[in-house]
C-alpha cells in the first residue's frame, strides 16, 4: 500500500509479534473469539506500541491498521487520544464496549477513518454494530462501507483513506 500513500511521512509498518495461522497477530485469535479479544490484552499490545514510538519519534504520527491492526489503531487513541493527527481502521472494530481512556477521547474527538467491506466473514456483526456506535461518539469519523467487498480492502477504499491521510497528516 505504501506507493498509494502520501509522500510527506515517514512510514513503518510495525509487525504484530505473536506468529499465528501462516501470519501475525497483536493477540491470539486461538485465545478469544474474532471481534472479542480481551480488553487487558488489547491495552497491553497497544502499550507496546506506544513505547516503540517513544522510542523512534517525537513529531506527529498518524496510524493505519488492517484487521487486528486496525483494533489496536483504535485502541491507541483511548490510551493517548491527543497523540495522533490522524487513524485509519480498515476491517478493524472497537475492542470493548467501554475503556477508562474513552471520556478524554469523547472530549478530544480526533479524526478516524473506519472502512469495512460489507461481506467480511471474519469481523462479526456484533463488533461492527459496537464499532459503529462508539466511533462517532468518541472521534470525528469519516466512515465507509464498500458493497460486495469481504476481509479485504478495495482499491476505491485505498483511494479514500489515502485522501483522509493526506488531509489529516
Amino acid at each position: 500500500m505504501s506507493p498509494a500513500l502520501p509522500l510527506e511521512p515517514v512510514i513503518a509498518s510495525v509487525r504484530a509479534p505473536i506468529a499465528e495461522s501462516g501470519g501475525w497477530a497483536w493477540w491470539s485469535r486461538q485465545a478469544s473469539p474474532a471481534g472479542e479479544p480481551a480488553a487487558d490484552t488489547v491495552d497491553e499490545a497497544a502499550r507496546a506500541v506506544i513505547d516503540w514510538l517513544d522510542s523512534v519519534s517525537s513529531g506527529a504520527v498518524s496510524l493505519l491498521g488492517f484487521s487486528q491492526g486496525g483494533a489496536l489503531a483504535l485502541q491507541l487513541l483511548r490510551l493517548d487520544p491527543e497523540r495522533f493527527a490522524a487513524t485509519v481502521s480498515l476491517s478493524g472494530f472497537i475492542a470493548s464496549a467501554e475503556h477508562p481512556g474513552d471520556a478524554r477521547l469523547a472530549e478530544v474527538k480526533p479524526a478516524v477513518f473506519w472502512g469495512r467491506g460489507t461481506d467480511d466473514p471474519i469481523i462479526p456483526s456484533q463488533a461492527i454494530d459496537r464499532t459503529a456506535e462508539w466511533i462517532p461518539a468518541h472521534t470525528t469519523a469519516t466512515i465507509r462501507t464498500y458493497e460486495g467487498i469481504g476481509h479485504s480492502i478495495s482499491t476505491p477504499e485505498l483511494a479514500e483513506f489515502s485522501g483522509f491521510l493526506r488531509s489529516h497528516g
